[in-house]
């Protein structure tokens, strides 16, 4: 079979500002962005590059006469489209502000996207004034429980057990043997896999709901329409079934930015009481004792952040992304400060200041430690 030539309006000058180190496959990209060019109005020599993140997706923007659009690069031997594609039509059927899919070459992993715009939440923010920042996570409370109330069984993959254990082997494989260079004793292998084991099981003790899986300001546009009010919604593509606590968890405990404790407790307890309402958390404990909710989101946060040490490590190590690594020691603190304030924890505590050389730290607790 024949290479593809390049299509034109995408010579030499603009492969300079969109590199790719695949000629075949830019030479695709570039005949289906032609193909669609009639339809949409694409201004071909406009094509820039957006974004990029931790994966293999690439972001570009593209100009037409009226507005952007989005045109991602995803390759379907490592990213998903037919999950983006699956979960923007769940989400937009939640009422949720998401891009909407105007193609999709399959074949190749090419989507063409309507633009949510270039300002995300994150970049508005002031980890020093939380109070001003309130009804900024209002918004983001709002939907994140539209998407929870839309949920359904057996329609995305679950968060179950083997899927939350396989995240938290991250940390031992990636952050301990691969970034700190320590081989775990037996024992402390050990102590490691029961807490692993305890902190997955509260995992699954509450009620299962649609879970974004990376709902945090860097996800969440702020639209420079002043009718739309709705934040915009990005980055879904890895959704699941799975812990109601998850979403809220990682919207509060950032793994970019660090907010006061008091101000993470208000806006936690704010979607307590909403999710209350809403009839997700059941008619037992959970939905009577804050306290008890507070515990779950902690113990769900740690499985996160554990999880996100050992990604960060690894984007560091294989990816050759070392930018992530210098948040490594966010989510470090994040994690001994919720060991220090469960006994069942002091176990992964001492384990962990013996990695860090560190010690412990307090903070709030509630309900039954």
């Amino acid at each position: 079979m024949s290479t593809p030539q390049p299509a034109p309006g995408l010579g030499p000058d603009h492969a300079a500002l969109v590199p790719w180190t695949d000629p075949t496959r830019q030479a695709h990209f570039g005949q289906w962005l032609q193909q669609l060019q009639p339809t949409h109005g694409l201004h071909l020599d406009s094509l820039r590059v957006a974004s990029a993140d931790a994966s293999f997706r690439r972001y570009f923007r593209i100009q037409t006469e009226r507005h952007s659009l989005i045109v991602v690069d995803a390759p379907p031997a490592h990213e998903n489209c037919a999950a983006f594609v699956k979960v923007a039509q769940l989400m937009l059927d939640a009422g949720l502000n998401v891009p909407q899919v105007l193609d999709w070459q399959r074949e190749h992993g090419f989507m063409l996207l309507t633009d949510l715009g270039q300002h995300t939440l994150m970049h508005q923010l002031d980890a020093s004034q939380p109070a001003q920042h309130q009804a900024d996570f209002l918004r983001a409370l709002d939907a994140l429980l539209d998407w929870q109330c839309a949920s359904q069984g057996q329609v995305l993959p679950a968060y179950d057990k083997p899927l939350l254990m396989r995240e938290l082997q991250l940390f031992p494989d990636w952050y301990v043997a691969q970034h700190r260079g320590i081989a775990l004793t037996p024992a402390q292998q050990q102590s490691l896999a029961q807490a692993f084991e305890t902190i997955v099981t509260r995992n699954l003790s509450v009620p299962q709901v649609y879970v974004h899986r990376d709902f945090m300001p860097r996800n969440l546009m702020v639209s420079q329409d002043p009718n739309e009010l709705r934040l915009g919604v990005l980055d879904f593509q890895d959704a699941v079934h799975g812990p109601i606590t998850y979403d809220i968890a990682s919207l509060m405990r950032d793994a970019f930015i660090s907010w006061d404790e008091a101000f993470v407790i208000d806006i936690t307890v704010r979607y307590w009481e909403r999710a209350r309402l809403r009839g997700l958390l059941g008619e037992g404990e959970l939905a009577s004792d804050f306290g008890l909710f507070w515990r779950e989101v902690e113990w769900m946060g740690l499985q996160r952040h554990l999880k996100v040490a050992g990604i960060f490590a690894r984007l560091g190590l294989r990816d050759h992304k070392p930018k992530y690594l210098a948040d490594t020691p966010r989510f470090l603190s994040y994690i001994r400060a919720t060991a220090s304030r469960y006994r069942e924890l002091f176990p992964l505590l001492r384990l962990i200041e013996r990695i860090e050389g560190q010690t412990t730290v307090s903070g709030y607790a509630f309900g039954r430690v």
